[in-house]
């Protein structure tokens, strides 16, 4: 069985990502992308799906770990009664090679016996592959995949799998390297373990070098942000959402994503932590790819996409795979790309303005792009969505994605009066239309709160962001009503909900059956909204509360679930670290130059 999912250590090579669990165990690592196919699944499943464990024979030994420093090398350490051992974990950055696992196995003091166990199965834990032992490396392939791994140890094969024992000394130093190539290719060179552990912490060191933040939650900070980096598709800038696939946000339910794809949604709170901590040159990757990913028809605008832009990512379900924990389906591909969310035309222009802000240079080419995102805009913005969250059933008109709609052309006519062309007369008059809207029918006099839809009377976290994008000055009563409202409704152990779920845990408005934990993202927000609205020691008091929610490594996954005291849903999350970022960089007052909104400034 796998493990509890704040049990997860992440590894990875800004191209793909390992998960690493307590027991020294590689439950999930997708080759060679993100998106690839597993060759490790057993994450949804059990050991029949595939994963690589080194350590100590069963209940022989008592682990500890964490990240060497500010990097993202893993180190385990086991202890037992005759000695100490301690196992690396890293995924070296590419350049020109093949994708690279590597394991280093130091004995630190007597000598320590441990188990290796190999077992490798391509897609997704359903295909078999044909080993062999050549020039002292076993290879495993199927079809287009290849795996070879190059130890010293001797593994034996038996019942579709490599397993060795082999013990450690004080001093001594065994590698493990598994290299993936396609299956057509050759053996690829072997890596010098050593060398590229020292390069991968060098790497690391002058990477973190560059973050300008150091305010008393920095270590919070850098960890997100190693987090963020390791989320990174280093070849085109994107950014997943997580690293895994259909981890639950019910345990033993059914609302099972997946995650590894780029969201529109994420760009302006993305730009705005890279841009805020010192990381113009990953800001500016992303602000690219961004512009590539967009580029077409306005009509034809994703709210995600691949990580090098592609726009198919079709939803089908690994029957084979039992899930974690028994949650199915597990799914493969995300449906939602189909949906239409009017809401990330705003965070594209909010975030394309940001970073004109910031100082990264406009070119024609993207304010003509974003010129016809507005046209289409403008002929849509007062239809109904699928919105923010996604959600499966009718389409309905959603308060945020307003905002979001008020926000664009807010952020347009505001570059028309810093130089660029444009109607910044009409811009500015959509603006007021639309602000006088969401004022009139998205705010429930009754419920003296701003609610999740037009004529609803029920509430959204999401609407927390007004006063962040600049829709309503700190000190406007409705929105401090709604953040009240919003604290005292939408929480569940003093942690925030998206939105309300009936007494059966079915919602009218997902359309989905089954209860969900507290989503970290909107947490975060209103730690943000109190803090904005002048409750600081509130703020902090929350944002700390949070801070504890992280696995012993930092690590954050998409929920908390208060009923069970455990992580949910895909992890890490990007959409959880990034708002931990700029709550901390909030509370501390840090480079509020780059804020989406500088603090204070009301709309006009």
């Amino acid at each position: 069985m796998a493990g509890r999912i704040e049990d997860y250590a992440i590894i990875g090579d800004m191209q793909s990502a390992a998960l690493v669990g307590r027991d020294g165990s590689i439950d999930w690592l997708c080759l060679p992308r993100f998106d690839s196919p597993a060759c490790f699944a057993s994450l949804l499943g059990d050991d029949r799906h595939g994963h690589w464990r080194i350590a100590p024979p069963a209940a022989l030994g008592q682990a500890s770990r964490a990240y060497q420093g500010e990097t993202l090398i893993l180190q385990t350490q086991w202890q037992t009664a005759a000695g100490t051992a301690r196992v690396i974990d890293f995924m070296p950055r590419r350049d020109e090679a093949a994708p690279a696992l590597v394991r280093i196995v130091e004995g630190v003091r007597g000598t320590v016996e441990l188990d290796c166990v190999l077992r490798v199965r391509f897609g997704y834990g359903q295909v078999v592959p044909w080993a062999r032992r050549i020039d002292g490396s076993i290879n495993a392939v199927a079809g287009p995949d290849s795996i070879w791994l190059s130890t010293p140890v001797r593994l034996a094969g038996r019942d579709m799998e490599h397993r060795g024992t082999f013990t450690v000394t004080a001093g001594q130093r065994i590698p493990f390297v598994l290299t993936w190539v396609e299956s057509h290719h050759g053996q690829p060179d072997t890596c010098d373990a050593g060398v590229v552990l020292e390069e991968t912490r060098q790497y690391w060191a002058d990477w973190v070098s560059r973050c300008t933040y150091q305010g008393r939650y920095r270590d919070a900070v850098i960890r997100s942000l190693i987090t963020l980096k390791a989320l990174t598709y280093e070849p085109t800038g994107a950014i997943v959402a997580a690293a895994t696939t259909s981890l639950p946000e019910d345990v033993g339910g059914t609302r099972n994503w997946d995650y590894r794809y780029c969201w529109l949604r994420d760009a302006t709170i993305t730009l705005e932590a890279l841009l805020r901590t010192g990381y113009t040159d990953e800001a500016d990757a992303w602000r690219q790819w961004l512009c590539r990913a967009i580029a077409g028809d306005p009509a034809d605008v994703q709210i995600m996409y691949g990580v090098a832009g592609e726009r198919r990512l079709a939803e089908w379900e690994a029957e084979w795979l039992p899930g974690y924990e028994g949650s199915v389906p597990v799914r493969i591909g995300n449906a939602a790309v189909n949906q239409r969310q009017l809401d990330v035309y705003g965070e594209v222009i909010d975030a394309l303005a940001l970073a004109r802000r910031s100082g990264i240079p406009a070119d024609r080419h993207a304010w003509s792009l974003q010129r016809a995102l507005l046209d289409f805009l403008e002929k849509h913005w007062s239809e109904p969505d699928e919105g923010l969250w996604e959600v499966r059933g009718p389409r309905r008109h959603f308060v945020h994605s307003k905002v979001m709609a008020w926000v664009a052309f807010d952020r347009a006519a505001e570059a028309v009066a810093g130089g660029l062309p444009g109607p910044a007369a009409r811009w500015y008059r959509l603006r007021d239309q639309i602000h006088r809207e969401i004022t009139q029918q998205g705010y429930n006099r009754e419920r003296g709160a701003f609610t999740q839809y037009y004529g609803a009377d029920t509430l959204d976290a999401s609407v927390l962001l007004m006063a962040g994008v600049g829709f309503l000055p700190p000190d406007d009563p409705r929105l401090v009503c709604t953040v009240d409202a919003i604290a005292r409704e939408l929480t569940t152990g003093g942690l925030v909900r998206r939105y309300q779920l009936s007494a059966d845990g079915r919602s009218a408005v997902d359309g989905l059956p089954g209860s969900e934990g507290a989503f970290l993202a909107c947490s975060f927000w209103l730690a943000d909204a109190l803090q904005a609205i002048g409750r600081y020691d509130e703020a902090v008091g929350l944002f700390e509360r949070l801070l504890g929610l992280r696995n012993d490594l930092g690590l954050l996954s998409e929920e908390y679930d208060p009923r069970y005291r455990r992580l949910v849903g895909n992890m890490p999350q990007a959409f959880s670290h990034m708002p931990l970022i700029q709550a901390a960089l909030n509370l501390d007052n840090h480079d509020g130059h780059h804020r989406r909104r500088p603090a204070g400034r009301a709309p006009r």
